[in-house]
């Protein structure tokens, strides 16, 4: 039904009722509150270059209210989002790009890492792709900036696509590689994960949308129930099981195999349901619920999907 109503809001702005009810992430990462306050608990993040949908507006400063290509919503401060009516924002979408691939990266404002800055970036931010200048990439803002990023940190997004590893392997490389990164409650970018933002930024660097968190994470794709049973890039979940036998899911991580797992919980850390082994994790062991298969099932479910085929990038 979500996926209708996507569908069904964007042949309405095709038809002009919904004008600069659409908007482009402006900022690194974009900060989505419960409330359109400052003070307000933070309840995800969006990344530059995210195509969003304005919901409406509110708070003393006139805050939107943001739906993510993941179906979900929360309140951004309005500096962090470029408003765009339906052609600017299918302009943006339809214009090659850029994809930042490090980590972090700086975008400075010439070709030369002396030159100033115009924003940090990090692995997952889309710019609009300008062309090559020496060693670095010309790159577009949503709000018309315009910066150089190193060709080191960022790939144009057709060759990319092309270059890109979706193996299980390469998949749980990237989840490593962030080892030692520090939790964030709602946090959804290397600078600081929850859990299933942990998840949810792995799998994005390698161009997959999967649902936000654990929760509906976890009733996606397969339920593996038996430990036994799971394979490398298998999530496993971890929580209480209700009275009413169904599961409590409060934790996510990426299985590695070998009884081991990964997973963010005050910082990225490898874990082990098995007691001989060095990483033992004796809490989480306590709260194994289940397993889920999702690599299997991408763009063959609405809310397993790329951004070839999530209708928030459609051109």
């Amino acid at each position: 039904m979500k996926r209708l109503f996507i569908l069904v809001c964007f042949l309405l702005i095709g038809l002009g009722a919904f004008a600069q009810q659409w908007g482009v992430v402006n900022v690194s990462v974009c900060n989505m509150r419960e409330v359109p306050e400052y003070s307000a608990e933070m309840v995800s993040q969006a990344l530059l270059g995210t195509p969003v949908h304005i919901l409406q507006t509110g708070g003393s400063y006139n805050w939107p209210e943001v739906q993510t290509p993941d179906t979900y919503t929360g309140w951004v401060h309005k500096d962090a989002i470029t408003y765009m009516d339906f052609e600017q924002y299918h302009a943006w979408n339809a214009a090659p790009k850029v994809v930042v691939t490090s980590l972090f990266t700086i975008i400075y404002k010439e070709a030369d890492e002396t030159s100033g800055t115009v924003s940090d970036a990090v692995a997952g931010c889309r710019l609009r792709y300008l062309g090559r200048k020496g060693r670095f990439i010309r790159a577009g803002f949503p709000d018309g900036r315009i910066g150089y990023v190193s060709k080191q940190d960022a790939m144009q997004e057709a060759e990319w696509r092309k270059s890109l590893d979706n193996s299980t392997k390469a998949i749980l490389e990237t989840a490593k590689s962030m080892m030692g990164f520090p939790y964030l409650w709602a946090g959804m970018s290397p600078k600081g994960m929850d859990c299933s933002g942990f998840v949810r930024t792995v799998l994005f660097m390698h161009d997959i949308i999967i649902p936000r968190d654990a929760g509906p994470q976890s009733r996606e794709g397969d339920r593996i129930e038996k430990m036994e049973d799971l394979v490398p890039g298998d999530l496993v979940f971890f929580g209480r099981w209700r009275e009413d036998g169904t599961p409590g899911v409060s934790h996510v991580g990426f299985y590695l195999g070998g009884g081991r797992f990964i997973h963010s919980l005050g910082l990225v850390k490898i874990g082990s349901f098995n007691k001989e082994d060095a990483c033992y994790d004796a809490y989480n062991t306590g709260r194994y619920l289940f397993g889920g298969r999702v690599l299997p099932y991408i763009n063959q479910d609405p809310d397993l999907t790329t951004t070839l085929t999530n209708p928030f990038y459609a051109e």
